[in-house]
């Protein structure tokens, strides 16, 4: 009589239904190592980053990875793509950078295109990996990536640990909970200086333990993500680079830039360390550091409304995305004047240099952007959310937070409109004092004096 029960030849059939589903590990995996791959996605370097330092603790071997999803190259409706070639190629060259980095630490990424649900239970199946680590995200289209990523390693057996790191101040420092934090900006800011701490920056790890890589795969080309090259236009003044050495690098050029402001010798510069920020090419709590060493307010204050925008995601979820009144007040088709406010041609000087500037290079001021976005919300009276996505697509430091939570404060989304309102969208556009040689730099030769509403009919 035998002694097998019928309960283990179920489960030795299940066993194997699964060694027909997925192929026996390859030679080179070392089931007595315990190996993590660390996700990356938008923590691209090696300083300051948890999921990386931990994985060297914790692990035998560190599988670094990324994913290029094809889901932020896609088009819209009015055939725009998700992400802009001005993003996308500092993208690419953020990856590259990091890359370069891993080596230097006799490590490997492996890059791959698809989707990160497939792609990566495929790499932990091929590798070994006994568990994922990620840094946690906050926008809904980042969150559901990260559940369903979450579900197909469950499948096969596997934890997808998560992270805080995007922040400068760790959630659980902060001296209220999610749910309870401040809608207002001021009375976040003044109660979580008073009554919490930034960490310290952590260390970086001098040597990566990495298995033995058949194939890490290519960086792809703008081509392959369905894009074109962009054009360096000549008027622009600052060139962005991605990557972790260049980001390093701006946040040196910066402080000797404040130092001339201090003793007198040019005007007041701003950081322009957004892009860095946003692919987490640079550390929020390592720019803080340098910035409390450096004296420098503004650019503390500048990580604070960071900071506020992603706990405000955080705390009210889909709202940003959601509120609001898509309609128009005006006689005039919504869709000619948002045509003309993306192209520039309003008729007014300073929302129409703006747009130039944006749509050739990427990046406008902080004091562009509140120009703009008052000007669609409150002038043309045009959704807030179309001048958002619009942003998503060219800005090259888009990050949904601090995009869409910026547009919902303009348009006096989730909070008090009035309160902590740091650009007076009531103002006469016409009567704004732009110094230098913006206008005329930015703006075409023959601008229109006619209005928008005129233009448009």
């Amino acid at each position: 009589m035998s002694n097998i029960s019928d309960k283990t030849i179920i489960n030795l059939n299940k066993l194997q239904i699964c060694c027909s589903k997925f192929p026996l590990l390859p030679s080179y995996v070392d089931m007595s190592e315990r190996t993590i791959l660390v996700w990356f996605r938008n923590d691209l370097r090696i300083h300051d980053n948890e999921i990386l330092l931990e994985a060297v603790r914790k692990a035998d071997k560190v599988l670094p990875v990324y994913c290029f999803d094809p889901y932020y190259f896609q088009k819209n409706a009015s055939d725009s793509s998700k992400t802009g070639s001005v993003r996308a190629k500092f993208l690419l060259q953020s990856v590259a950078d990091l890359r370069k980095n891993l080596r230097s630490s006799q490590s490997e990424l492996i890059i791959r295109i698809g989707n990160p649900a497939e792609v990566l239970p495929q790499l932990a199946l091929e590798y070994g990996v006994n568990e994922v680590y990620h840094h946690r995200e906050v926008a809904h289209e980042e969150t559901e990536i990260s559940e369903q990523v979450e579900t197909a390693l469950w499948k096969i057996k596997l934890n997808l640990k998560h992270f805080i790191g995007h922040t400068l101040y760790h959630k659980e420092d902060l001296p209220f909970p999610i749910k309870d934090i401040p809608d207002s900006f001021s009375i976040f800011k003044k109660k979580t200086e008073r009554e919490s701490a930034v960490r310290p920056v952590l260390d970086t790890p001098d040597i990566i333990n990495t298995p033995s890589i058949t194939d890490a795969g290519e960086l792809p080309t703008l081509a392959q993500l369905g894009l074109e090259e962009p054009v360096d236009d000549a008027r622009s003044r600052t060139r962005f680079v991605g990557g972790e050495t260049n980001g390093l690098l701006r946040l040196e050029q910066y402080f000797a830039e404040v130092t001339e402001v201090n003793s007198g010798k040019s005007g007041r510069s701003a950081s322009k360390l957004s892009p860095w920020l946003s692919l987490g090419c640079l550390s929020m709590r390592q720019v803080y550091w340098a910035a409390k060493s450096h004296h420098s307010d503004a650019l503390v204050l500048e990580l604070l409304w960071r900071d506020y925008f992603r706990f405000m995601f955080k705390k009210h979820g889909t709202q940003y995305f959601s509120a609001g009144d898509s309609s128009t007040q005006n006689d005039v088709p919504c869709d000619q004047l948002f045509e003309k406010w993306k192209n520039g041609n309003t008729g007014v000087p300073v929302v129409d240099a703006s747009m130039h500037k944006l749509n050739a290079t990427g990046y406008i001021s902080n004091f562009s952007r509140q120009t703009v976005a008052s000007y669609l919300v409150n002038e043309l009276e045009i959704d807030w959310r179309r001048g958002a996505a619009y942003f998503e697509e060219k800005l090259i430091d888009y990050s949904p937070a601090s995009n869409w939570g910026n547009w919902a404060y303009v348009a006096g989304i989730g909070r008090n409109a009035r309160d902590d309102r740091y650009f007076n969208s009531g103002k006469n556009l016409n009567e704004l004092d732009i110094k230098g040689d913006f206008i005329t730099r930015w703006l075409p030769s023959t601008p229109s004096n006619q209005s928008p509403l005129a233009q448009a009919v």
